[in-house]
């Protein structure tokens, strides 16, 4: 085997595993460029926002976990610090995407928002869809809580993590 096909055996690819949607289904409060960001983000399945300070993230999050509740018929789990919950729920009124705090009788269609401290007491079995807010929390390779939210959304189908930092 050649050096060069060495090294192309050591490339991985990846495959989308998330759903095409029309630009037109999508919150009209989007600008051009978000539109892409979610869009992409729902066909890709799995990815990441890393979005700037004041670019969006917010809204883009909330449409992404929205669309993909509406796909599956099932709710999407947003985490997030404590003191950002209650933000990304009053940006959710402000854009007319309806999102709750996290409580135990969760079915159907619906946003749900925690914060990262409550993962330990959730059936994550439940939600079609994880939205990690601030997720600079997988940095530390060994935490705790990068090791918790790999366990139990390790067979969830979509996963979006956003962060600014």
């Amino acid at each position: 085997m050649s050096y060069k096909d060495f090294l192309k055996s050591k490339i991985t690819t990846y495959q989308d595993s998330g759903f095409d949607i029309d630009e037109s289904k999508l919150n009209k409060n989007l600008f051009p460029f978000q539109k892409i960001c979610v869009k992409t983000a729902l066909k890709k399945g799995k990815y990441a926002l890393f979005l700037d300070t004041g670019l969006g993230k917010t809204i883009c999050q909330l449409e992404w976990g929205n669309q993909v509740s509406i796909h599956t018929n099932k709710p999407v789990l947003f985490l997030a610090p404590l003191a950002v919950s209650g933000q990304t729920i009053q940006e959710g009124k402000k854009f007319g995407i309806h999102v709750e705090k996290l409580k135990s009788d969760v079915s159907g269609q619906g946003l749900y928002i925690t914060n990262y401290e409550q993962l330990p007491n959730i059936d994550c079995s439940r939600f079609s869809g994880i939205v990690l807010d601030e997720s600079s929390i997988l940095k530390n390779y060994t935490g705790t809580y990068k090791r918790l939210i790999i366990k139990e959304f390790q067979h969830t189908q979509y996963k979006l993590a956003c962060t600014a930092t």
